[in-house]
């Protein structure tokens, strides 16, 4: 193994910790959100102004924008990371920039919030939400 493996190996790990960072980061995102939300529903429940159920929808949407901000994040670095690993090249760069990775459609902001990982966590949040806002009516 000469400098250029050993080079390219450490430049790949690199961007594998940060895959693993935005990945870890939308996990946290995701629990915070569920704690949250079932704080503010528990809150809403107990009250007699039942307008504190529409206080729900606030977390769940500010958290949705945020989870696919990350999501996108950890595309183009995914993206970024196939790019470097099918690099024969001797001339390596230890740059991290996804600002020249394209623009793909799957590395886009709104495909990324319409991802159905997006879809299947936070939609039935929303319908969990206005399911407890109708039967507190």
């Amino acid at each position: 193994m000469d400098i250029t493996d050993t080079s390219k190996i450490s430049y790949l790990e690199m961007i594998q910790g940060v895959i693993t960072r935005m990945s870890t980061n939308s996990f946290i995102l995701k629990g915070w959100a569920i704690t949250l939300i079932a704080g503010i529903l528990a809150f809403a429940s107990t009250n007699t102004n039942k307008m504190y159920f529409l206080v729900a929808y606030i977390p769940i949407l500010i958290f949705w924008f945020l989870d696919s901000y990350y999501l996108q994040l950890e595309r183009k670095y995914r993206k970024l990371y196939d790019k470097a690993r099918m690099n024969q090249e001797n001339d390596f760069n230890m740059e991290i920039s996804i600002s020249n990775i394209g623009n793909d459609t799957k590395l886009r902001y709104f495909s990324c919030f319409f991802a159905p990982i997006e879809i299947w966590f936070y939609l039935p949040s929303i319908i969990l939400v206005a399911i407890m806002s109708i039967i507190a009516i």
